[in-house]
């Protein structure tokens, strides 16, 4: 009977002559690639299905296929061979040389165009900094923060205690909401706003987004009842859909003038009474990545540049 230790080791040969075949499609062009022949190849494989308890392969015809299993371990194999290369390439470079990497997680709900006004310091920095962004649910971030597959998540509500393993949120800042839609939309609206909004259809963030909530709330303490065509997880994919007409949409205020440069947006009014928060999630108390130290920076300087451009587009109206 295998000990713990002879059960949990892998062997890293075995895992790259599994690894080559499964690439090259057959045991003689892995050969050939390794220079390894095909019969200690084929034991090596069969000895790593042994301490995996599972065959990595099935007869194809002439060739080898993966199985299900095979196919997993496939993909880890694919993930630790291409980190192996990148630490080769980095001990290859001169320190000050060497690309600094940053894993961001942004929230679907998470304003696209506020995301780019974060990011901008990174880009920035030198040396420079290779950035890799993700998109998904605040969960599904949360738990890659926690597994430092992430180093930070940007997201418009904290985490909850109750996420898998234990994150700090940070707020960056916040902003009041403006309503926007396109011109032709705007045209047809009849009366003051906000009461103009009654009714007409509405493009909203989902029920469960915080400022879907909040503004559920400012609707019924102002008696408006919008009739909501559609909801969507993705702010990006609300505008894009906005941009035929078929509703007005909720957007930071920081960000209107943004808004009405990629989009064509006119603005319809601004609420002081939503605000919108972002937040930086971290699995550290305190940040400690230097490229999330420079992108967390704008919070200092006050609002996003985007604010101090908020004039570009003509002063929307406020409920009273």
């Amino acid at each position: 009977m295998k000990s713990n230790e002879e059960t949990e080791f892998l062997n890293y040969h075995h895992l790259r002559y599994f690894w080559t075949v499964a690439r090259e499609g057959s045991l003689r062009r892995a050969s050939e690639v390794l220079r390894v022949s095909q019969p200690s190849m084929c034991t090596q494989i069969k000895l790593l299905e042994a301490n995996l308890g599972e065959a990595l392969f099935r007869p194809s015809g002439r060739s080898l296929a993966l199985t299900e299993f095979g196919q997993m371990v496939f993909g880890y194999a694919e993930e630790i061979f291409a980190l192996g290369g990148e630490i080769l390439r980095a001990t290859q470079q001169a320190p000050g040389a060497r690309a600094l990497k940053l894993n961001v997680g942004i929230v679907d709900s998470f304003p696209k165009l506020m995301s780019c006004e974060i990011l901008r310091p990174v880009f920035e920095r030198q040396p420079p900094v290779k950035l890799t962004c993700h998109e998904g649910k605040l969960p599904d971030l949360a738990a890659q923060l926690s597994t430092h597959r992430l180093d930070v998540v940007l997201s418009d509500e904290p985490a909850s205690p109750g996420v898998a393993g234990k994150v700090f949120n940070h707020l960056l800042g916040s902003s009041d909401v403006t309503f926007c839609a396109m011109p032709g939309f705007a045209r047809r609206l009849t009366g003051r706003f906000p009461r103009n909004l009654h009714q007409l259809p509405a493009l909203l963030p989902t029920q469960n987004c915080a400022l879907r909530r909040d503004l559920e709330k400012w609707f019924r303490s102002h008696g408006i009842e919008p009739r909501v065509v559609a909801e969507f997880e993705d702010a990006a994919l609300t505008k894009i859909v906005a941009t035929g007409g078929q509703g007005y949409i909720v957007v930071p205020s920081v960000i209107v003038a943004e808004v009405a440069e990629t989009y064509g947006f006119v603005a319809l009014g601004r609420v002081k009474a939503v605000e919108t928060a972002f937040y930086a999630i971290t699995a550290e108390r305190r940040f400690t990545h230097p490229a999330v130290i420079a992108m967390t920076n704008f919070r200092n300087a006050g609002k996003p540049r985007s604010s101090r451009r908020l004039s570009a587009t003509r002063k929307p109206q406020e409920p009273a």
